[in-house]
């Protein structure tokens, strides 16, 4: 069962455990291939048997789904698609009945380019009422409009090619720093602040129980929007020290907060993610004297493993690097902040396949492994969904068989530079966002029991032996290993509370760290080894005789010196202080 309300003076959120729901790809309850709201309340008994506390539903508002979604058209209302404003109310329902919490994407960065905000924006010209709800500039002086290198400043958008788009109708460009149909709301303006926080009441007087910000501290631009460094054999400049973490960002997310949250009968959780954002920064965002967010998503750990050419520029993963990131986000936010724990989500690859093994000899044990060593950091965890089940990265063949923005953009560009294919599709195989979009594995039964339609990206082949009803039958399978960490966290403070110390910060293939909770006069010791072969470790001085929490590996040598971890094997020890 999910963790009990918290007392007033520990946010309940500490020990909650959140499971992310993308919804196109969870359950589709009509058979257009498409995921429905209907269809997470079919499996909601699933997340519940699982035992998590919030459910964390990626946009279902109306949109053209440029971006799947996360280019939003009406704030207010549900996507066809995905149902009916009576749908959710009935999702919502089911999710309290249940003793969970349910918390909505809310993508404030940018709107749809058919929202009617933007519309009104674009179609009254410079003179119009809306026309600085978004950000418009003229071309660059000196320059013909709309011909290359007129763009008003030289940012790349994170979809590949520029960040502006010139509109013929009234002579200007608009600012997106993602799809061109995704234009970029001004917050300097306080009218489009006000929206915001009223839609945003709308949905808490609704029912809901917080947000998760997408790109939240991208919201505050710097004045003149000035050009970003060119990198060598880049075609455009790097924004990001002019839009990340900028200059008033604080100031709106403290406004947001008196706005919206304050004073609020229900505790609601909050979380940003913020691409760029440094421990120093996310120590203030998340610092509760300050009354901004709960916590926030940062992207250091999953940046490890990827070239001076971005995401795709796929290269080897250090473990003391991932150990040192992740080391240096427990103690800097330790005092006053709280972390946020996700090894995957919508946007990235698939945990089991990128930090784990998913060959069928350590696939299981890799991704018991990997659940173990992030539930064991102080902070709340996030869950993908099928990350409880190991699903895996497919095998996507061709380009045919991708659908993201992202993808698709990164290729044209890759090969108009004439970038070798395959080199290419290795990239987008390995980090493309669709590893994670494949639908959700319900039964070896065709399409996976996700529609009884054909599915708007294909399943993952591998769905005939992993999938939830197969897990769900068997006792040692990777789902009952996430509920009996689900239910740890629920019962044990020095995992919720405890300092963090990482042990043997050198080792390549030991992570090691202990938790240690005064108040309690507990500590947990946790060993995983990050390998496909035998590792002897010495243990710490003491804990010979200390009591085993987890132990994933079919029988487990008794705990003591010298201790050889298996492949993949992951070990917690508890011993009173």
């Amino acid at each position: 069962m999910p963790g009990t309300e918290a007392s007033p003076a520990r946010p309940w959120w500490n020990d909650a455990v959140v499971y992310q729901i993308y919804p196109r790809s969870f359950a589709d309850s009509d058979g257009d291939g498409i995921g429905d709201l209907q269809g997470v309340i079919r499996r909601l008994d699933h997340l519940a048997e699982l035992g998590v506390d919030v459910l964390w539903l990626s946009p279902v508002y109306p949109s053209p789904h440029d971006d799947n979604g996360y280019d939003i058209s009406d704030y207010q209302d549900i996507d066809p698609l995905f149902g009916t404003l009576a749908d959710f109310d009935q999702l919502l329902d089911a999710v309290h009945g249940r003793g969970m919490k349910l918390v909505m994407d809310l993508v404030v960065n940018h709107t749809s380019d058919e929202h009617s905000w933007f519309a009104e924006s674009r179609d009254g010209g410079p003179g119009g009422s809306k026309r600085d709800w978004y950000v418009w500039r003229p071309a660059r002086e000196g320059r013909e409009p709309g011909t290359p290198g007129a763009e008003p400043n030289n940012w790349g958008s994170f979809f590949s090619g520029p960040a502006w788009t010139y509109d013929r109708a009234s002579g200007e460009y608009y600012l997106h720093l993602f799809s061109r149909k995704q234009p970029d709301l001004n917050w300097e303006n306080p009218a489009v602040r006000r929206a915001v926080h009223a839609m945003m009441r709308w949905w808490l007087d609704r029912g809901v129980d917080g947000f998760r910000m997408d790109v939240i501290n991208l919201i505050s631009k710097a004045p003149g929007l000035p050009d970003g460094l060119v990198p060598a054999g880049g075609a455009h400049g790097d924004g990001s020290p002019h839009f990340i973490c900028g200059p008033r960002v604080h100031e709106y997310l403290a406004e947001m907060h008196r706005e919206v949250f304050a004073g609020h009968p229900r505790r609601l959780l909050t979380v940003g993610e913020m691409p760029g954002v440094t421990v120093e920064e996310a120590a203030l965002f998340t610092d509760p004297a300050r009354r901004e967010l709960d916590m926030v998503f940062q992207f250091e750990h999953v940046g490890l493993d990827q070239g001076p050419e971005g995401k795709f520029d796929v290269r080897p993963l250090k473990l003391t690097d991932l150990k040192a990131s992740l080391a240096r986000w427990q103690t800097g936010l330790g005092a006053t902040g709280w972390n946020s724990l996700y090894w995957n989500n919508h946007d990235q690859p698939r945990a089991v396949s990128r930090f784990g093994d998913d060959s069928p000899a350590h696939r299981d044990r890799s991704a018991k492994l990997l659940a173990t060593v992030l539930h064991l950091h102080r902070g709340t965890p996030y869950v993908y969904q099928g990350e409880e089940l190991a699903m895996a990265n497919a095998p996507f063949a061709a380009l045919d068989d991708f659908r993201d923005i992202e993808s698709l953009n990164h290729h044209r560009e890759q090969s108009a530079l004439g970038v070798d294919e395959e080199e290419i599709l290795a990239g987008l195989r390995a980090r493309g966002r669709d590893n994670a979009r494949t639908p959700m594995q319900w039964d070896a039964t065709r399409h996976a029991g996700f529609t009884t339609g054909t599915p708007w990206i294909a399943v993952n082949p591998d769905h005939t032996r992993v999938n939830a009803e197969a897990q769900r039958a068997d006792p040692d399978s990777v789902f009952h290993h996430y509920r009996r960490l689900i239910a740890l966290r629920h019962s044990e403070p020095a995992l919720v509370h405890g300092d963090f110390q990482l042990l043997h910060p050198d080792h390549e293939q030991l992570y090691a760290f202990t938790r240690h909770d005064a108040a309690s006069g507990t500590e947990l010791l946790v060993l995983a080894n990050f390998g496909g072969t035998d590792l002897p470790v010495d243990l710490p001085d003491g804990w010979e005789r200390s009591e085993t929490l987890i132990a994933h590996v079919p029988d487990a040598a008794p705990f003591t010196a010298p201790y050889t971890l298996r492949p993949w094997e992951a070990r917690v020890q508890r011993r009173a202080t």
